[in-house]
Parts: C-alpha cells; sequence; structure tokens
C-alpha cells in the first residue's frame, strides 16, 4: 500500500495498525453490503411472488368496456389497499382509472402501451409518478381480453426501508469495528513487536560500544525470533574478529619489539666496536683483528636475521610456489652432514621411522613429497640446528625418516591437523635433552619467542647460529628457527608437531601430504 508522501507513517506500529483496521473494516463492509444484495434480492422476491398471485377479475375488463367502472366496484373486484391495478384500452392508451388506494403516488407509466416496454408476466421496477423521491415500484403486465393490458403494481418501500436499516447498520458496525480494530490492534501490534523492540534496544546498546550484549530469548520459532539468531552470530562473529585484530596488533606490536631487541644487540655491538677502533687507532694489531672479527660476526648475525624475517614474509604471501618431487632421506642426510660440520662433536644419527602395522608393506626405502627442495631443506636444518644448539653437548640427536598415516587428533603442534588416515611423509628430529617446560611448549612456534630451559633459572646468551628457535633445555635463540620451519610445514599443507617428555628429551615431526595439496 502506497501513502502520499506527507501523509506516508513512519512508525512501523502505526502503519501495522492503519492496514489492519482497513483491512478489517474492508472485510466488514463487503459482507454487510453482500448480506444487503442478497436481502434486497429476497424481498424483491417475495414482492414478485405476490404479483404473480393476483390476476384481475374477467369482470374487470368487462366494466371497462361498458364504462361502469364510475361507480364503486363490487365485491369481486375488492382489491388490497397496497395494489394498484392500471389499464390500456384496445387501442393501448392508458385509462386514467385504476382499482386499488394509498396515500403514496402510483407507478409512472407512460401514455402509450407501445412506450411501457414491459414483457407479459415478468416483473419489473419503474419509478414512482410525478418525481417523488419515495420507493419505486415493482410491476407485471398481463393481457386482457380485446387487446386491453392490465398493469398490477405493488410499493418496495418495505423492501427499500429493510435495505437502508441494514445499510445504517452496515456502516455503524464498519465503524465500531475500525474503532475497535485502532484500539485494540494498537495494543496488540505493541505486544507483538516487543521482541523487536528489544533487538532495537540491543542494537542501539551495541552501536554506542557495549559489544558484549546478545539479543535476549532469540528462538527459531518467528520472524523476530530468527532476525535475533542471525543478529547473535552476527555479533558472534563481529567480536571474533575485533578479538582476532586486537590478538594481531598485539602480536604485530611484540614482533615489532622482539625484532627491535634482536636487531639493537648487533647494532650496539657493532657500533660499540667501531667508536673504540676510532677513539684508539694505536690499538695492538690483535686487538684490532677482534674487533673486526666481532664487528663480522655481529653484521652477519644481523644480516642472518634481516633474511629470516624476510624469508617469513615471502612463506606468508607465496607459500610453497615451486613443487617438485623431493626425496627426503637424501634431505635429511644432507641436512645431517652440514649440521656435522658445525658440530662436530655432536653425535647424530638416521634411522628410519618406526611404520605403523599397517604401513609395513609399503615401501620405506624412497620417501618422497611434494614440495620445494630448498624451503625444506632449511627446515630440516633449522630443527637439527635447534636440537645442537639448545641442548647438552652429550645429547644424542636422531633424525628418523619414513612414511605413515595421519593419526586421529592433531598434537601439539603448528598448522591444521590433517585428515585421520591421510598417507603422510614424516621427518623426525628427536634428542635426549631435558626437554621444555610444559607450560611454555604451545609457545615454541612463536616468533621470537624465548622458552626458559629445564633447570636453570637465568639466560642471556644469545644465539649466535642461524634460524634456531626456543629448544629442548639449551641457551635460548631468537625464536624464529622454528617458527620458518612451522611456516614451510604450513605453506607444504603440513605440520609441525611436538612430542615434548619433560626430563627425557622432546621430538620435533614434520609431516608432510605425500600428495599435494592447497594449504
Amino acid at each position: 500500500m502506497r501513502w502520499p508522501g506527507r501523509l506516508r507513517p513512519r512508525s512501523l506500529r502505526i502503519r501495522l495498525v492503519l492496514i489492519s483496521g482497513l483491512l478489517a473494516t474492508s472485510a466488514v463492509l463487503l459482507c454487510q453490503l453482500a448480506g444487503l444484495a442478497v436481502l434486497r434480492g429476497w424481498l424483491t422476491d417475495q414482492v414478485d411472488d405476490r404479483l404473480s398471485h393476483f390476476r384481475p377479475p374477467g369482470r374487470t375488463y368487462v366494466d371497462l368496456r361498458a364504462n361502469s367502472l364510475l361507480r364503486p366496484p363490487s365485491s369481486d373486484s375488492a382489491l388490497p389497499s397496497d395494489y394498484r391495478v392500471y389499464f390500456y384500452d384496445g387501442d393501448g392508451r392508458l385509462l386514467h382509472t385504476s382499482l386499488g388506494s394509498g396515500a403514496e403516488p402510483g407507478p409512472r407509466l407512460p401514455r402509450r402501451q407501445a412506450d411501457l416496454g414491459l414483457a407479459t408476466g415478468r416483473p419489473a421496477t419503474v419509478p414512482a409518478r410525478g418525481g417523488a423521491t419515495g420507493s419505486g415500484w415493482r410491476v407485471v403486465a398481463y393481457h386482457g381480453p380485446g387487446h386491453m393490458l392490465a398493469v398490477v403494481a405493488l410499493p418496495l418501500d418495505t423492501v427499500d426501508g429493510a435495505t437502508a436499516k441494514l445499510l445504517w447498520l452496515s456502516l455503524g458496525l464498519g465503524a465500531a469495528v475500525a474503532v475497535g480494530v485502532v484500539v485494540l490492534g494498537n495494543g496488540a501490534v505493541r505486544l507483538g513487536l516487543r521482541p523487536l523492540t528489544r533487538v532495537e534496544r540491543t542494537a542501539q546498546h551495541i552501536t554506542e560500544g557495549a559489544l558484549e550484549l546478545s539479543v535476549p530469548g532469540a528462538t527459531p520459532d518467528t520472524e523476530v525470533g530468527r532476525l535475533g539468531l542471525a543478529l547473535n552470530s552476527m555479533l558472534d562473529r563481529l567480536r571474533a574478529a575485533l578479538h582476532r585484530t586486537e590478538t594481531s596488533e598485539a602480536r604485530l606490536r611484540r614482533f615489532m619489539a622482539d625484532a627491535g631487541h634482536e636487531l639493537r644487540t648487533p647494532l650496539t655491538a657493532i657500533q660499540g666496536f667501531a667508536e673504540l677502533l676510532l677513539d684508539e687507532p694505536d690499538m695492538p694489531v690483535r686487538r684490532r683483528r677482534e674487533a673486526h672479527a666481532l664487528i663480522a660476526h655481529n653484521a652477519e648475525r644481523m644480516g642472518r636475521l634481516v633474511e629470516d624475517l624476510f624469508l617469513l614474509a615471502k612463506l606468508g604471501e607465496t607459500p610453497a610456489a615451486h613443487r617438485e618431487p623431493v626425496d627426503l632421506l637424501s634431505l635429511a642426510a644432507d641436512a645431517i652432514a652440514t649440521t656435522a660440520i658445525r658440530h662436530p662433536r655432536r653425535a647424530i644419527t638416521l634411522e628410519p621411522l618406526a611404520p605403523r602395522a599397517a604401513d609395513r608393506e609399503r615401501d620405506l626405502d624412497i620417501v618422497e613429497a611434494p614440495g620445494d627442495p630448498h624451503q625444506l631443506a632449511q627446515a630440516v636444518a633449522n630443527l637439527l640446528t635447534n636440537a645442537c644448539v639448545h641442548t647438552p653437548g652429550d645429547a644424542a640427536v636422531r633424525v628418523r625418516v619414513g612414511a605413515t598415516r595421519a593419526p586421529a587428533g592433531g598434537g601439539l603442534g603448528s598448522g591444521t591437523p590433517l585428515p585421520p588416515g591421510t598417507p603422510v611423509c614424516v621427518v623426525e628430529v628427536a634428542d635426549d635433552g631435558p626437554g621444555i617446560d610444559p607450560d611454555e611448549a604451545p609457545h615454541v612456534f612463536d616468533r621470537f619467542y624465548r622458552a626458559t630451559p629445564l633447570g636453570r633459572t637465568a639466560h642471556t646468551a644469545t644465539d649466535p647460529t642461524p634460524g634456531s628457535g626456543a629448544g629442548a633445555g639449551g641457551e635460548p635463540g631468537s625464536g624464529l628457527g622454528l617458527a620458518i620451519a612451522a611456516a614451510i610445514a604450513a605453506a607444504h599443507g603440513g605440520r609441525l608437531e611436538l612430542d615434548n617428555r619433560p626430563g627425557e628429551g622432546c621430538t620435533f615431526r614434520l609431516l608432510l601430504p605425500e600428495t599435494a595439496t592447497t594449504p
């Protein structure tokens, strides 16, 4: 329903009340009009039935011919008072003589029979004579002897009176219904829209900053309830998004602070030794060489840190762009050889992964996974470096390579757990160190996180090796090695897990799907 611009109600409650009032009033009036039409038709049929049961006596026509109707009619021609009978002579002229009496004017009939336009025996309605405003007349024509015509008429005042009373009753009832619907409907609509009002108030409070609120009593039984459920779902997502944003901002601030702290240490060392060289130009050659060596070492350390940061950013934007089959056995052997040069006294062994019973029939001599060989090599090298740097010198390190199926549920680690039963290639790096504090184990894959080694209360040394992370009980590093390894695993659709055994060592497990997947 379209309202004029100035009269258009702005309140939904007012619109509902007006629309319901108009519909109810229209329905009542239509029903009353239909009843009025049926009643008028029924009363008219009663008048027609009375007309059909009355015919002028045959003697009347004889008296008219003899011009004897000037005297009072005989008993045979007596008529009820509400009947009127008019005659047309054989020449078709209306005779002024009529039968019947009454104060109201009679029907308006033409002077000539040819202008009458009535079918014999069929009732019709004609207006009152002389332009009177009273009720009309119901007339029927009958042919008589000698081409004469009699017109019998009955007034419709009873019919018009009954229909007029019913019409006024209908109008009064329609007005009463309209007032009742507006008054009672206003309260009913206000009560029915109460849940929507609560939703409106809740939304207003939320816009003012009360994000912890939810729409109360939201059920899927009504439209307003479903609206409340949708609003609550939207609010949950909004709160989750805001929480993620706040968490991301906090992590970014912590990351920037940690990165600045890690870069400040080598920069401070470089600046200090450079100033020392400038302030003491006569420094002995041996001390000058030591200063140059320390400057070069700290510059190299700072360069590795910057490269690791760039690598993490690159992995987040374009993960594992290059894919090819990678032999994990050869890759692990090369990583062990490289690590052994830097840690010649460390006992590092390469062992097969103990297969599950369901996998014993598989060929374990070749363990291949699709991926970027350079990134996977760096991930394994970071795990080996982490184990060598953060465990005592006499702790053995074992590298296990094999193929198996992903177990149900993922352990402590980084990345989305693989579906149970998924064929995976595994590279494990296990050590016999003291392990990691259980409270700090969930954070070892965070960037720049420094875990507290078991059995120690203070640590200030920094990791001089690249790609190191918080490990199993040794000196803490920059905290990027495990983060890089976890990012590489996620970029390949895999996962990096930690099996921590405090006091007995820990195992870092790299899981890679045997087929290429989208991370």
